[in-house]
């Protein structure tokens, strides 16, 4: 086995000394022998020769570089697996999001994977999630693509010292080998793509999908397994700052909701666009990039993004080029609409590089409503933030997820039920806590349809939207009007700089009344069935602060 390594980020090193190195002894131990060249850790400009020498991506106008991940362009929550194992079957909630894999199916699997990766020329890259360095893991992932280790060092937090560097010893691993696919008849697995999580090895595998979205949402639920049983809140969420570090928000959210858009604000400064974690510290991002959805990104709208789709370091995913320019067209959906670009969260202007702030004064719950009946603003008590919270409602996105073609109402425990491997009442219980130590204003906000369904009604103006979160956190709403919404209990703001009154209450947008008070009702019966299978255990309170369904 030759190494090549970058111990310093500019230099390389060629190693064929018969004596294993520490760093030949770790792949040893993880079953990885008899490899072809392993390159260590090598800097973003090595990674970018490695991918384009290998035909693994292109060099695009102005420097990203601009690769296809094949037959998947969105994650598979189907093929994602636990293994069951003495160490935390008892802690995971087993279901229908979470299910499990035979010990010994994932032992023989990862007997295959690795005899597979034989000969192999391999990338690794030695990383952090968790800016706060008191509940951050080491973590490393290996990959057969050269691109794909670029990704990691895109979105993970980096070691700037040579000498931790090199002493580096992960808690997690991922193996990610895309070209490797599973046989389910044999491995029990649900297709030839696979997502698995051994907690008691703590080992990830990850194979038969090129969709680099499964090596960072495998790594988050990492997170949102192990930091709830140390007392912080793992959070599906964006985060920035205001004046000051105290004055932090945050934005509750699925993919394709607005967390990475509505927290790149150039009047606030970013802590992170997806993951984060609340200790008693403050808030803390997991990551050091942004993966954001790039589909018809405006250079108007959301100009601090479209900026990095214009940089060295960027990778796009799935965005299609022309081969004679090496211009991108972000407007061309041909390939996927869930097109991404994976940056370093440098590449924003107004970014803290601690990756760290205060506590929380304001959460901002986002839903993408495809019925249309949800207001664009809600003010939620309490007892309301926890039923929205366990609830998780919003719409599915287009290319999110693979077979979703349109939006399609759904409920996600948390806001992120497939990351969240332990009980959905460990998250809210601690989500409930810190809210009333810390007194945090919580708001819905819905960036989803107004003035009817989805196909008939229109979706909520962006600008409508940054006008109302701007209200929010400048504290325009403390003592202002609003109107209680008669179905959810909500209470509606009447007004808001910038936003016309009339898309202010959903119902008044519908031309349609009794075509609304239909829909409106369709909608809570939903969330009432939703909460009655998965959250018997909610305490009365809770449960009162649903919606209300009147006969």
């Amino acid at each position: 086995m030759s190494v090549l390594t970058a111990p310093r980020g500019t230099e390389f090193a060629k190693t064929n000394s018969s004596k294993i190195t520490p760093q030949e002894q770790s792949l040893r131990d993880l079953g990885l022998d008899n490899l072809g060249r392993v390159y260590w850790d090598l800097p973003t400009a090595a990674l970018y020769e490695e991918a384009i020498r290998r035909y693994e991506g292109t060099l695009c106008h102005l420097g990203p570089l601009v690769v296809r991940t094949g037959q998947y362009t969105g994650r598979l929550p189907q093929d994602r697996f636990f293994v069951r194992e003495p160490s935390s079957e008892h802690n995971i909630s087993w279901g229908q999001v979470n299910r499990p894999l035979d010990a010994a199916k994932f032992d023989a699997l990862k007997h295959r994977l690795c005899s597979y990766l034989q000969g192999k020329d391999i990338f690794i890259q030695n990383c952090y999630a968790g800016a706060d360095e008191q509940y951050r893991i080491p973590i490393r992932v290996v990959s057969e693509r050269a691109w794909a280790a670029l990704f990691a060092r895109t979105m993970f937090i980096r070691e700037l010292d040579p000498e931790k560097l090199a002493q580096h010893v992960p808690e997690f691993t991922v193996l990610h080998a895309p070209d490797f696919h599973a046989d389910p008849a044999v491995d029990g697995t649900h297709s030839e793509a696979f997502v698995l999580l051994h907690f008691g090895k703590k080992l990830i595998l990850i194979g038969g999908t090129a969709y680099a979205g499964e090596i960072k949402k495998s790594i988050f639920t990492v997170m949102n397994y192990l930091l709830p049983q140390k007392g912080v809140m793992a959070m599906h969420c964006s985060a920035n700052y205001g004046s000051d570090e105290n004055d932090v928000a945050i934005f509750f959210g699925l993919s394709g909701t607005g967390k990475t858009t509505l927290s790149a604000d150039p009047d606030r400064t970013l802590i992170g666009d997806d993951e984060h974690g609340w200790s008693e510290n403050g808030a803390f991002n997991f990551e050091g990039g942004c993966y954001a959805k790039v589909i018809r990104l405006s250079p108007t709208g959301e100009p601090e993004i479209y900026e990095t789709t214009r940089r060295f370091g960027t990778i796009l995913e799935n965005v299609a080029m022309d081969t004679r320019t090496r211009h991108v067209d972000l407007n061309d959906a041909s390939l996927t609409e869930n097109t991404r670009a994976a940056y370093p969260i440098t590449h924003i202007p107004n970014m803290t590089r601690t990756g760290k702030a205060g506590h929380p004064k304001h959460i901002i719950m986002l839903t993408c409503d495809a019925f249309g009946v949800l207001p664009p603003l809600a003010r939620l008590t309490p007892a309301q933030a926890m039923y929205h919270f366990i609830s998780g409602y919003t719409a599915k996105i287009a290319g999110t997820e693979s077979g979703i073609k349109e939006p399609q109402a759904t409920f996600s425990t948390c806001f992120g039920a497939p990351f969240m491997a332990l009980p959905p009442t460990v998250y809210a219980k601690l989500l409930g806590e810190k809210l009333a130590k810390h007194n945090v204003d919580v708001w819905l906000v819905n960036t989803g349809w107004i003035g009817g369904a989805y196909g008939q009604g229109q979706r909520i103006k962006l600008e409508f939207t940054r006008a109302m979160v701007k209200a929010v956190l400048s504290g325009a709403f403390k003592d202002a009007a609003t109107k209680l919404d008669p179905t959810f209990g909500f209470a509606v703001p009447v007004s808001c700089p910038g936003v016309p009154d009339e898309i202010m209450n959903a119902r008044d947008a519908w031309k349609d009344k009794t075509a609304y008070d239909r829909k409106a009702r369709d909608l809570a019966v939903m969330f009432v069935n939703n909460f009655t299978e998965n959250a018997s255990d909610a305490s009365s309170e809770i449960k009162k602060a649903g919606p209300k369904l009147h006969i």
